[in-house]
């Protein structure tokens, strides 16, 4: 059995698998950023020894929320959550599981890679993954490998700037960063719908966006634009660099389903030249939240 993990900045996944990459078992988790990447690791352990129990582990695949050393399985920098700076993740899983192999890469990377060989992007190549999650992550799957650059090796598209003054796709289209405008919008327009939804809320405002739209609320339908906007605007880069053959949309803004992903295929083309028309097919990932764990399963497969 392979051991699949996730660490992102709101969650700590771990599931227990096959070689086809089937879920046998899982453990889900909410991560508490107050408590560093100690509190992290110290769940993993509990959490570990719980799936590992009964089953021997060949091989450890992990997606972790921030740039990696892909070679070594050394973490480079958390964005989110503190203490993550240069640990040796993978020699430290070594040591926990006693897995022959383990494998750590970037959380959106391993992402595209799952819907890459399981999802959204069966029988598409290149295969380009966004996550807009409480960050914003890219990955390039090509040939069905995840591709790497010069170390660390990520496809950081929420760090692609969209302007010249430092504002950048994450800073925009981020969950995050959407809580961040509900919570303006409570203050601004306290009479709107989405501010009724989100009004007892105090961060997650962004899960009550895909009501308030059904309600047909001009402040939603706003945010929505926006965002649309600037990730458009900020995947055209992609499509002028890399022209995937699609364009993978995960993470937990992709709850805003269609009217999000036909957004985006409206809008992108307003950005693209038109030697590169129609583009990419967009796609909403089909793992949902499995998308990381299953890529994971697929990292600890690699021989």
């Amino acid at each position: 059995m392979n051991l699949g993990i996730e660490i992102g900045g709101t969650k700590l996944q771990l599931v227990l698998g096959d070689e086809t990459c089937r879920i046998h078992e899982r453990r889900r988790l909410n991560v508490d950023a107050a408590r560093g990447a100690v509190g992290i690791r110290n769940q993993m352990q509990r959490a570990v020894r719980e799936l590992v129990a009964a089953s021997e582990i060949d091989g450890v695949g992990v997606g972790f929320g921030g740039p990696v050393d892909w070679r070594t399985g050394k973490i480079c920098k958390s964005h989110q959550i503190e203490g993550w700076s240069e640990f040796d993740l993978g020699q430290w899983l070594r040591e926990l599981t006693g897995a022959a192999r383990v494998k750590v890469d970037n959380d959106a990377n391993v992402a595209a890679l799952g819907e890459a060989l399981h999802g959204a992007g069966v029988n598409f190549n290149p295969v380009f993954y966004i996550t807009l999650g409480s960050g914003v992550g890219g990955g390039l799957a090509l040939d069905g490998k995840i591709y790497h650059g010069s170390t660390p090796g990520e496809a950081e598209i929420g760090h692609v700037r969209l302007d010249r003054q430092g504002t950048i796709v994450e800073s925009r289209c981020s969950g995050w960063a959407i809580d961040s405008r509900i919570r303006d919008l409570k203050i601004k327009q306290p009479e709107s719908a989405l501010s009724s939804l989100a009004a007892n809320a105090n961060g997650g405002e962004a899960k009550f966006l895909p009501l308030a739209l059904q309600k047909g609320d001009p402040a939603a339908q706003n945010i929505l634009n926006e965002l649309v906007q600037d990730l458009a605007f900020g995947l055209s880069h992609v499509v002028h660099l890399f022209h995937p053959e699609i364009i993978v949309i995960g993470g937990g803004l992709s709850a805003l389903g269609e009217p999000l992903r036909g957004g985006l295929a409206q809008q992108l083309g307003d950005f693209v030249m038109e030697a590169f028309a129609p583009g990419p097919k967009l796609a909403l990932a089909a793992l949902g939240e499995d998308a990381v764990p299953i890529g994971a399963l697929e990292l600890a497969n690699a021989r």
